[in-house]
């Protein structure tokens, strides 16, 4: 089988990895469950290629991710429930769907009219959706409701931000950051109780209310807290790295290292980042 430019080619080669009889061990026993995780951290690759301008990287990602969309579109077929050309279909009617200023007669020849004409077509897809939904016996529906319009699929930190502007818009929300410190302040107490009880549930549980509690005050500062972490994971990375090549430099390594000698060594990299700021 040789590679090609066309998607076909594509498609056979991952029916050819899920063959029963001469496909690959692997990818015969994946489902939608165990591939999951990976169509997640390629669309973060993908994202990660675009902060970095990285073009070439950019290809190749976005090849990756495609895979993932292949890849569950031929479980879904082998299970009888739609095939890639669904997928393909159901996406183009969409876009003809939300674009009648494009591809039909349509008066929306203003940015503000055809998010209006967007909105209200959204709307009717919406409908549709929750007919289908019925028919097949689903009943929760997180797409429903005011907060509907914040998906899920989002990071979770990433949604929980969305679902607070949500709120905000209609009122619901704090006045000022300061009250939300006091809040912060109220579940890190309940963590600590949750913690002595030893109730992992629970420690899960108030772990995630501080955490949403935190990305309250982030919004509320205008400080994106997806962003304001990628800077302090950048700033782990580095001070780490810091340790590693300090260690190495007088013939140390990681593994032996005590946790006061990489302690020092941290405090030494943060004295070292306050002197680069300052100049």
């Amino acid at each position: 089988m040789e590679a090609s430019k066309d998607i076909s080619r594509l498609i056979e080669i991952m029916a050819a990895l899920r063959d029963p009889e001469t496909g690959c061990p692997w990818d015969i026993v994946q489902t939608f469950e165990t591939i999951k995780p990976y169509t997640i951290e390629e669309a973060y690759e993908v994202s990660d290629a675009i902060e970095r301008n990285d073009m070439d990287d950019l290809c190749e990602e976005l090849g990756d991710l495609l895979l993932q969309v292949v890849f569950h579109a031929r479980m879904a077929e082998e299970s009888g429930e739609f095939t890639f050309g669904d997928v393909v279909e159901a996406i183009t009617r969409k876009m003809i769907r939300r674009h009648p200023h494009v591809f039909a007669r349509s008066g929306a020849d203003t940015p503000d009219l055809v998010k209006k004409q967007w909105d209200e077509i959204k709307r009717a897809e919406k409908h549709e959706r929750a007919e289908r939904r019925a028919r097949r016996g689903v009943s929760e529906d997180f797409n429903a409701g005011f907060l509907g319009s914040v998906q899920r699929s989002f990071p979770a930190l990433t949604e929980a931000l969305k679902l607070q502007e949500r709120a905000a818009a209609v009122g619901f929300d704090w006045s000022a950051p300061e009250p939300i410190l006091d809040k912060i302040e109220e579940e890190i107490g309940e963590l600590r109780a949750a913690l002595k009880e030893g109730n992992h549930a629970k420690v899960s549980d108030e772990l995630g209310d501080l955490i949403f509690a935190i990305a309250n005050i982030g919004r509320h500062v205008q400080a994106d807290p997806e962003q304001a972490l990628r800077g302090t994971n950048t700033k782990f990375r580095r001070r780490f790295n810091h340790i590693e090549k300090t260690l190495e430099a007088d013939g140390e390594t990681l593994e032996a290292a005590t946790l006061e000698r990489m302690e020092e060594i941290w405090q030494a990299a943060k004295a070292i980042e306050r002197a680069v700021a300052r100049e």
